[in-house]
């Protein structure tokens, strides 16, 4: 029993680690960052003293509850820094990047926020924006993005993107696919008329 203990006692905080991390992403997904961290530790079937030890601040709690989605938003960057034709790249990060926060709503706030105490969180950040800033200049060199376009308007385009709401998570899919196919027309020189993505129903009150 002695020689087993340990491992019991690293198995459970394993488990209640990775509960904290689920349910913290579950709340701040459906109530924003603010919620409190006793109502987290509650929801998580622990008391706020253990989720201290796991996570000693709030910033840290948030950082890694959403890293995944940073990770992810850094190899939507890159794919598209890696496609041969960079208009193509600029439009197909545009295109993901809306997607991955059209299905995570809690991802926008953590963006937009500054994590200085969570480094590596920052870290990927930071390179995720000058990934972007880069995507925006070598659309830029094919003489397709309009001059004028800045990394300020791809965060507009977030925190637009971030408004829409649906019934489902497929009709914020939908919508945002088509916000985008606008956007994109919007920030081209001389768009060229292609079909866009079909239209949504938002609201079942909404005439067509």
């Amino acid at each position: 029993m002695t020689t087993r203990l340990p491992h019991t006692l690293r198995s459970d905080a394993r488990d209640n680690r990775e509960r904290i991390l689920e349910e913290a992403r579950a709340v701040f997904v459906t109530d924003g960052l603010d919620v409190p961290i006793r109502e987290i530790a509650r929801r998580a079937g622990v008391g706020p003293a253990t989720l201290y030890r796991h996570f000693p601040t709030k910033e840290l709690l948030v950082a890694e509850a959403f890293t995944d989605q940073m990770l992810a938003c850094r190899t939507i960057v890159d794919d598209g820094l890696a496609d041969p034709d960079p208009w193509h790249g600029f439009c197909r990060a545009l295109e993901n990047l809306c997607e991955l926060q059209a299905r995570d709503h809690g991802f926008t706030a953590v963006f937009m926020s500054a994590f200085p105490h969570a480094m590596d969180f920052a870290a990927i950040r930071t390179s995720s924006l000058t990934g972007a800033a880069e995507l925006i200049r070598r659309a830029k060199d094919t003489g397709r993005l309009r001059p004028e376009i800045v990394l300020d308007d791809l965060i507009l385009m977030i925190m637009a993107n971030n408004g829409i709401q649906a019934s489902t998570p497929a009709a914020r899919v939908a919508a945002s696919r088509r916000f985008v196919a606008l956007l994109i027309q919007a920030f081209e020189v001389s768009p060229v008329s292609t079909p866009l993505p079909p239209v949504p129903r938002l609201t079942p009150l909404w005439p067509k």
